[in-house]
C-alpha cells in the first residue's frame, strides 16, 4: 500500500493560510482552521478466510469564525477554492445569527505553542495487502494451534493507519504533524454447545517494528478464551477488586472526566471544587506528559493552539490542576491547561507488583477482565457495571465469573486504591496497571 498523502504539509498550510485570509477580508474578527488528511488500510480474516480488505482516504476542513464574540463553525471534506470559500462563509453567516458568548474567542497570544518539536509520532507501514493477510492468517492459526477447544473465531485483522494536518488562527499561530497507528487483533471463541466463551487481544504501536509477533497475540487472545470456561456466578457480596491493566485506564479516565472542565462548569462532576483536595491515597502520583518521544497523546500543542507543558495532575494524591482547554477555562474563571482535545499521556506512577503480584496482595477477591455497560453517574460518582473476571483464593485464580456486576462510587473507590500495578499496556492516553482497589459490591445471585 502506497502511504503517500495526496497533499504536503506545505499545501495545508497554504489551505490554512487562504482561510485565514479570507476570512479577514470578509470581516470576522478572528478565525481558527483545521486541515487534515488520513489514509490507511484494513484486512481481517475468519477461520483463515479473507473477511474484509478496506482502504480508507479521507480529509477534512473545519472552520471556526468569531465575529465579536459570536461564533460560527462549518465544515467540508472539498478543498476547492470555492468550496473553502463557501464554508468560510457559512461559518460567518452562522456567527451573525448566534448569541454573544463572554468566553468565546481564541486563546491568548503569549500561551500559544511557539516551535515545533519533533516526537517521533510518524512510522508508515508500507505493508502490501497480501502481507497483511499473511500476519493476519498465523495469528489467527496460532490461536487455533493452543488446543482443539478453540472452536471458533470472530476474525484476525491487521491494520496500517496515518493521518497529517495542520491547526491553524488569526494570531499567527500555524503547526502540524504527521502520525501513523498500527494495530493487530484477534478474538477467538471455545468451548462449544452451552458452554462458549470469547475472548480478545490486540496491540497497537506507532512503529509495526515495535509490534510483536502476530502470533503471540493470537495464542494469548485463545489463552484468554480457555481460561473462561467453566465460568459461575456469584452470590452477592462486598471484597476486593482488581482491575485489569486496560480497564484501570478506564477507571482512570473517569476521574479525568471528572475533573475536565467541561463536567465542572456545567456542574455536573462528582469532583466539583477539588483542586487541592486529597482524591486518591498518598502513594498516588499522576504527571502530565505531553513530549514524550512515540507516545500515543503527544503532541507540543492542544486543539486550541496552546503549548503543552510537563506537569503534575495529582501529587501525594492531592489534585493539583484539572483538564481545561481556552474556553472551559474562561467559564471557570481560570487559565487554560492546555487540554481542548483531551489529556496528554497520563502516566500514573505504578508500584513493585505486577498483575500476581497484586492478586496476592488482594488475598481474596475478585479481578475483573471485562466491563460490560456505561453504568456511570458522573454527578453522583455512582458506579454500577456488568462485568465478567476470575474469583482469587489466596493470591490465586480459583475460577472464572461472569454475569456479575460490580457498584461502588467513584470517590470512594478512587480514595480506596490498595495498589498499582507495573504490568502497563500502553494503548491510549494513560498508562497505568492493574489497580486494586479496598472494597466494592458484587452483586449475582
Amino acid at each position: 500500500m502506497s502511504q503517500g498523502f495526496a497533499h504536503s504539509q506545505e499545501q495545508l498550510r497554504a489551505l490554512a493560510q487562504t482561510v485565514l485570509d479570507h476570512a479577514a477580508a470578509k470581516g470576522a474578527s478572528g478565525c481558527e482552521v483545521d486541515v487534515s488528511e488520513g489514509l490507511g488500510q484494513s484486512v481481517s480474516v475468519r477461520r483463515q478466510e479473507v473477511e474484509t480488505i478496506e482502504y480508507n482516504r479521507d480529509k477534512g476542513l473545519g472552520i471556526t469564525v468569531y465575529i465579536g464574540q459570536r461564533r460560527g463553525h462549518a465544515s467540508s471534506s472539498d478543498f476547492s477554492p470555492s468550496a473553502v470559500r463557501a464554508s468560510v462563509e457559512a461559518a460567518l453567516s452562522i456567527a451573525r445569527f448566534t448569541a454573544e458568548d463572554d468566553c468565546a474567542g481564541l486563546p491568548e497570544a503569549r500561551l500559544l505553542a511557539k516551535k515545533s518539536m519533533d516526537l517521533d509520532l510518524y512510522h508508515p507501514w508500507e505493508i502490501p495487502v497480501e502481507s497483511a493477510i499473511d500476519i493476519a492468517r498465523h495469528c489467527e492459526q496460532a490461536a487455533f494451534d493452543v488446543s482443539p477447544m478453540v472452536k471458533n473465531s470472530e476474525g484476525a485483522s491487521v491494520s496500517a493507519q496515518t493521518a497529517h494536518f495542520i491547526s491553524a488562527n488569526s494570531l499567527g499561530f500555524m503547526g502540524g504533524f504527521a502520525t501513523s497507528r498500527h494495530y493487530v487483533s484477534c478474538s477467538v471463541i471455545a468451548g462449544e454447545g452451552d458452554e462458549m466463551q470469547r475472548d480478545d487481544w490486540y496491540v497497537t504501536r506507532r512503529n509495526a517494528d515495535d509490534l510483536p509477533d502476530a502470533k503471540r497475540i493470537g495464542d494469548y487472545a485463545a489463552r484468554r478464551a480457555l481460561s473462561r470456561l467453566g465460568a459461575r456466578k456469584l452470590k452477592t457480596r462486598k471484597c476486593p477488586v482488581v482491575f485489569e491493566a486496560p480497564l484501570a485506564a478506564g477507571l482512570i479516565g473517569s476521574f479525568v472526566h471528572a475533573v475536565s472542565g467541561g463536567a465542572l462548569y456545567r456542574k455536573t462532576s462528582f469532583l466539583l471544587d477539588s483542586l487541592g483536595q486529597k482524591i486518591f491515597p498518598d502513594f498516588v502520583q499522576i504527571s502530565e506528559r505531553p513530549h514524550v518521544r512515540g507516545g500515543f497523546a503527544s503532541s507540543p500543542f492542544d486543539d486550541d493552539g496552546v503549548a503543552t507543558h510537563d506537569r503534575d495532575v495529582v501529587k501525594n494524591g492531592v489534585l493539583q490542576g484539572y483538564f481545561l482547554s481556552t474556553y472551559s477555562a474562561r467559564k471557570l474563571g481560570m487559565q487554560t491547561t492546555g487540554n481542548a482535545g483531551g489529556s496528554h499521556n497520563l502516566i500514573v506512577q505504578s508500584g513493585r507488583h505486577d498483575l500476581k503480584g497484586l492478586m496476592r496482595e488482594m488475598g481474596t477477591g475478585l479481578l475483573v477482565t471485562e466491563l460490560l455497560g456505561q453504568g456511570v453517574n458522573y454527578v453522583t460518582g455512582d458506579y454500577s457495571r456488568g462485568a465478567a473476571g476470575y474469583w482469587v483464593e489466596k493470591g490465586q485464580i480459583a475460577y472464572p465469573v461472569e454475569e456479575i456486576t460490580i457498584a461502588g462510587n467513584l470517590r470512594e473507590m478512587l480514595r480506596g486504591i490498595v495498589s498499582i500495578g507495573n504490568d502497563i499496556e500502553a494503548r491510549g492516553s494513560k498508562q497505568v496497571g492493574s489497580i486494586l482497589v479496598d472494597r466494592m459490591t458484587i452483586a449475582g445471585t
